[in-house]
């Protein structure tokens, strides 16, 4: 297999709960000023929110296509990625450094980023975005391992 990388005349689907709500923000504007499309799922402030209410559209706009890649943003990060590991064909990593972003994209062929608003500042959360984007998926021995995520 060829590296791959994403489809990127699709938008990006982000979302966030409200611990995730100014970083989401920050995190679209930065995209929208490199010219890269978004779809925002909200959450649209920062009054209390539940993060599946924001996870599921996000993972189902990955799911079926209508979007390149998802970010989704929570205190955490970790109720995002459960909520979107539900869904079969996504596969959200938790990465709170750029080298977690690269081998989430080279080795495990992650298509949701999730961030954890309360462990890294917003520097970093862009910094992971643009490794996440530019990283290709390796394949090779990577793609058996990936294959055999999916329960069927």
């Amino acid at each position: 297999m060829h590296a791959t990388l994403f489809n990127m005349s699709l938008p990006v689907a982000v979302g966030s709960d409200h611990a995730g709500f100014d970083y989401k923000e920050e995190i679209i504007s930065y995209l929208e000023a490199n010219g890269i499309q978004v779809k925002d799922y909200g959450a649209h402030s920062s009054e209390s929110a539940d993060y599946p209410d924001y996870a599921h559209p996000v993972a189902t706009a990955v799911e079926r296509e209508e979007a390149a890649f998802g970010i989704l943003i929570c205190g955490s990060a970790n109720g995002v990625a459960i909520t979107a590991n539900k869904h079969q064909g996504i596969r959200a990593a938790v990465c709170w450094g750029e080298e977690l972003a690269r081998l989430a994209r080279g080795h495990n062929e992650a298509n949701v980023l999730c961030i954890p608003a309360r462990f890294v500042d917003t520097t970093v959360a862009k910094q992971m975005v643009d490794v996440f984007i530019n990283t290709p998926f390796e394949g090779g021995r990577h793609e058996t391992r990936v294959r055999k995520i999916a329960c069927l």
